[in-house]
């Protein structure tokens, strides 16, 4: 759906990653249920665990959001909810987390989220065309008069 190639290009590393996120959770997830507690992100990534896991929905909410206004912008804004979304739903995790990797498995998906949240904001500065990338201003008004 995005038609820019800058764009696809990081809406298909964001999606890797969050595979890698579904993979590693459902992983972890098995290792709590079988008794084994918390296994490390990439303990749980290596596990082979994820096999036969179904990725991506065809169908929800947001996929019919994005059908109803099938443009770049409004999938970036998705995208910033998501990740917004994902930053609160694992911050309020650690806050209850106990088990020392949980807590380590915990504040990597933050940092990666926040990672993603950086990279889609920045997306939207560009396509707003706010003169900012990745926080930096592209061009100045006033050093530009001098």
């Amino acid at each position: 759906l995005i038609k820019d190639e800058k764009g696809k290009n990081v809406f298909h590393h964001l999606a890797k990653d969050e595979l890698d996120h579904i993979k590693a959770v459902f992983a972890i997830s098995k290792s709590v249920e079988a008794g084994r507690g918390w296994i490390g992100y990439t303990d749980a990534l290596g596990s082979g665990a994820h096999k036969g896991l179904p990725v991506f929905p065809t169908e929800n909410e947001l996929i019919e959001r994005l059908k109803t206004n099938p443009t770049d912008l409004n999938a970036v804004r998705i995208a910033v909810e998501i990740e917004e979304k994902a930053v609160r739903f694992y911050s309020a995790m650690l806050e209850g987390a106990h088990d020392s990797v949980e807590k380590e498995v915990i504040a990597k998906l933050i940092d990666m989220e926040k990672g993603h949240l950086k990279i889609v904001s920045a997306e939207m500065d560009a396509l707003l065309k706010f003169g900012f990338w990745c926080g930096f201003m592209e061009f100045s008004v006033e050093k530009e008069r001098e």
